[in-house]
Formats: structure tokens, C-alpha cells, sequence
């Protein structure tokens, strides 16, 4: 209920807030040729005063022409390309890519996005309008392109879920989940905690173990922003293959949590889940009074992110197709079950690269 209670709570962009601050967009990139002039030309496009915002590609040893695609077509003189250094110690490559963007940047607030997304005009400047003198981070939105395929929507249905999930928490001052495609921070909250020291050796959380460090310093505030002006978008993952090493690159961060009592609750979650196929092998070889408590509890899940996912309407999907729904119910089940196990044992595909955790 925490989840619903938060999204009522949501932030709105400020709009009387008016003040310009300058700002560092930091995307890190590995081989994204195909998307990346897309993420350039929005990022370019932004309403936000052209002299008071810098991009910053970071370029993450691209083996193809990403880097000279930016290059050649970048127009704003703020608008930069560097290499990530080979003498680099920070084992994550994609904390590592941030980092170096950080330190080679001038802004006073932080954005963090990706090579495939693209965004709305109003982005920065609704991104920027959430922040206080007490603000160390926003958390926006994040949504996968409409598809007509059906895999394409599950995947919509199933993210957005988890961005809305991550919103109702962070305004119920539970910070859990987050976006890198879609975060600003404060570039002396970062400094304060450290950056990612603690956790640099993860792959994955670039995101959300920097959100969880500054609510925790108390000194910042953490806020949730959800409007359509900054809803960035990228596209689902193609192929069960790519969904399945993502999945497994996000739940690998799980159990390395600081905070050890949401560890316990994340494994009573997937406990949860895994007793749905126990009961019903037990229901089907002791009692039938296991097969009504698995509909009973089937029910309630649905319910209650039914509840959750309404709220994503029309930002993060046009409709709750009853189908799609339903059929997500049925295979939400098995596929948390396989990537939570999946993500403690840590092996994933990462742009090409074989990364342990």
C-alpha cells in the first residue's frame, strides 16, 4: 500500500521555480551506432538555455562508429566526446563511464541518461525545476516505445511497473528503485557520499546504491518527478536473450543492498513468488486447499498491480490491454523466480562484455 499511497505524492514540476543553474548531461556509451545520433538530436533540442547546459558522451571502448557519428554531427559547442581511460580502476564499466564524466564536467547538477533513449524537450528544465536548496536527487520516468508485438508490450507493462513501484516508494521515503536513464543529483551529493565507493565492484546500480547513499547521508532529499514532459524513452530489449541478460544484470545488485533489512525483504518477495509453483504441486498431490490459496493469492497480486499500473496511463503505455495483462500475470511469476536466482549466481552479457555481478 506504501506504493499506492506514494504516487499520490508525486512531484510535480516547479514551475515557478526559475532558477538556472548550469547542468552536465552525462551519457555513457558502448557500440550504440544505431540509436545514438537519436539520443544526440533530442538532448540538443532541449528548451533549457543552450549556454547553461553541457552534453557529455562518454565513450566506453565503442568497437563500431559511435564516436565519430557524434562527432560528425553534434552542433551545440557544449557538446563533447571522451574516452573512457585505459589506466581506469573502477571495475564497474558503467560506473567507471559515469565517473569520468563527472570529473570532466562543470555543471552544478547532474543528469544521467542513455545512449538509446530519447527524450522530450522540456526534460532538463522540468528535471531542474524539482530542485531545492535540501534536493540531492530526482528520479524520473522511464518507458518503453509502443509496440505492436506482443512481447513488446509485456515488457512495457512489466517496466513500467517497476518505475511506478520505484516513484510510490521514493515518496513514501523508501528509496529503493531507480533509473539511470532518467536521474539528477546534485554534483556535491555525489562527492559527499563518495560517489560509488562501497560498491563500485557491482556491474549494475549505478543508480540506485547512489539514491539509496544520499537519502541515507540526511543531509539531501530524494524526490520522484512524474510528468509526460519528462518521461525519457528507450525500446524494449528485441529478443528473449537480450531481456533475460538485463533482467539478470539488474537482479544481481539484490543481496548487496547496505541497508540488510530490505535485503530480508526482497527475499521474503521472492519467497513469495516461488511458493506459487510449490503450492500448486502440492495442491495437486496433497490437498486441493493449496490450489484455492494459490487463486486466492493469484487474485490478490493481480489486484493489487492492477492498482499500481493504472497509474501509468497514458504516460507510460496507452491502455491496460486485459490480455497483455493477464498473460503478464502468468509468466511475471516463473520469470522472477528464474532472474532472481539467476542475478545471486551474477554471470550476464553486458554490450558485449562477460561481467560476474
Amino acid at each position: 500500500m506504501q506504493v499506492l499511497f506514494g504516487l499520490r505524492k508525486a512531484t510535480k514540476p516547479n514551475k515557478k521555480n526559475d532558477k538556472k543553474v548550469f547542468v552536465s548531461v552525462i551519457v555513457p556509451f558502448r557500440n550504440e551506432s544505431e540509436v545514438i545520433l537519436n539520443c544526440l538530436e533530442s538532448l540538443e533540442a532541449q528548451t533549457y538555455p543552450s549556454n547553461l547546459y553541457e552534453i557529455i558522451f562518454v565513450d566506453d571502448f565503442s568497437s563500431d562508429d559511435s564516436a565519430q557519428k557524434l562527432q560528425a554531427a553534434k552542433n551545440l559547442a557544449l557538446t563533447k566526446i571522451i574516452s573512457v581511460p585505459n589506466e581506469s580502476q573502477i571495475i564497474s564499466p558503467k560506473k567507471r563511464g559515469i565517473t569520468f564524466g563527472i570529473e570532466n564536467s562543470s555543471g552544478e547538477i547532474i543528469l544521467t541518461t542513455d545512449a538509446d533513449c530519447v527524450h522530450p524537450a522540456e526534460w532538463i528544465a522540468e528535471m531542474i525545476s524539482c530542485f531545492d536548496e535540501h534536493t540531492g536527487f530526482v528520479s524520473g520516468s522511464v518507458k518503453f516505445a509502443n509496440s505492436q508485438k506482443v512481447f513488446g508490450k509485456i515488457q512495457q507493462l512489466e517496466f513500467g511497473g517497476l518505475v511506478l513501484t520505484g516513484g510510490g516508494l521514493i515518496n513514501s521515503n523508501k528509496p529503493i528503485i531507480c533509473n539511470a536513464a532518467n536521474i539528477a543529483f546534485r554534483k556535491q551529493a555525489f562527492s559527499f557520499v563518495n560517489g560509488y565507493e562501497g560498491n563500485q565492484q557491482l556491474a549494475s546500480g549505478d543508480d540506485e546504491f547512489l539514491m539509496q547513499k544520499i537519502a541515507k547521508s540526511k543531509k539531501y532529499s530524494v524526490k520522484f518527478l512524474y510528468s509526460e514532459h519528462s518521461v525519457v524513452e528507450t525500446t524494449a530489449n528485441e529478443t528473449t536473450e537480450k531481456f533475460i541478460q538485463q533482467r539478470k544484470r539488474w537482479a544481481s545488485k539484490g543481496l548487496f543492498y547496505n541497508d540488510k533489512t530490505l535485503v530480508l525483504k526482497l527475499i521474503v518477495i521472492y519467497l513469495f513468488f516461488l511458493s506459487f509453483p510449490i503450492q500448486l504441486m502440492i495442491g495437486a498431490v496433497v490437498s486441493t486447499v493449496f490450489l484455492y490459496s494459490f487463486a486466492l493469492l493469484f487474485l490478490l497480486k493481480g489486484m493489487f498491480e492492477y492498482l499500481i499500473l493504472r497509474n501509468g496511463i497514458p504516460f507510460l503505455y496507452p491502455a491496460l490491454e486485459v490480455r497483455i495483462f493477464i498473460f503478464s500475470e502468468i509468466v511475471h511469476i516463473p520469470y522472477i523466480i528464474f532472474a532472481g536466482f539467476a542475478g545471486a549466481i551474477g554471470n550476464f552479457e553486458w554490450k558485449g562484455r562477460a561481467l560476474k555481478r
